[in-house]
């Protein structure tokens, strides 16, 4: 299975859209996760379009969507746990895994965006994903995203920047 993993694309307050290579990416997923931080109904309709399958949670700049906090998705045997991370960037590391062994326990990837920065690493246990800005929003300084090939439990990443 192949997940395309999103964030803060902040449309249209920081970025137009997000860039051609990562829409064609979007589209080909069989599973998207967007971390939040759409900014607009408009933007979440987008993504929505583009997707085969969405899982997503609304960010700071998200509140009247009608997205969760945190949603929770099995996918390829692997479990993720999405949150945006809205917080100070102290702390976040310990906030997002927190989440992540509140939901489910320890056995499962934590997905958050917010600081706009690439982050794969195991903190306390658990493994956290942030992909970024698909658009580049600032402070971001350049476009990223993830995509994962998940199977049988196990999963491979791979860093796309534009």
């Amino acid at each position: 299975m192949n997940v395309a993993i999103v964030s803060d694309t902040h449309i249209p307050s920081r970025a137009s859209e997000i860039p051609a290579p990562f829409r064609e990416r979007i589209e080909a997923a069989d599973h998207v996760v967007h971390a939040g931080d759409f900014d607009s109904e408009g933007a979440l309709s987008n993504v929505r379009a583009m997707a085969a399958r969405l899982t997503a949670v609304a960010g700071n700049t998200d509140p009247r969507i009608g997205l969760p906090a945190v949603a929770t998705v099995e996918l390829g045997g692997v479990t993720f746990v999405v949150t945006h991370g809205t917080g100070s960037r102290r702390g976040y590391e310990d906030r997002v895994a927190e989440i992540v062994r509140r939901e489910v326990g320890a056995d499962a990837v934590g997905i958050a965006g917010h600081t706009h920065e690439l982050l794969d690493t195991v903190h306390g246990g658990v493994r956290l994903l942030n992909p970024g800005s698909a658009t580049g929003a600032s402070p971001a300084d350049r476009a990223t995203m993830l995509t994962a090939d998940v199977s049988d439990g196990e999963l491979s990443l791979t860093v796309h920047e534009h």
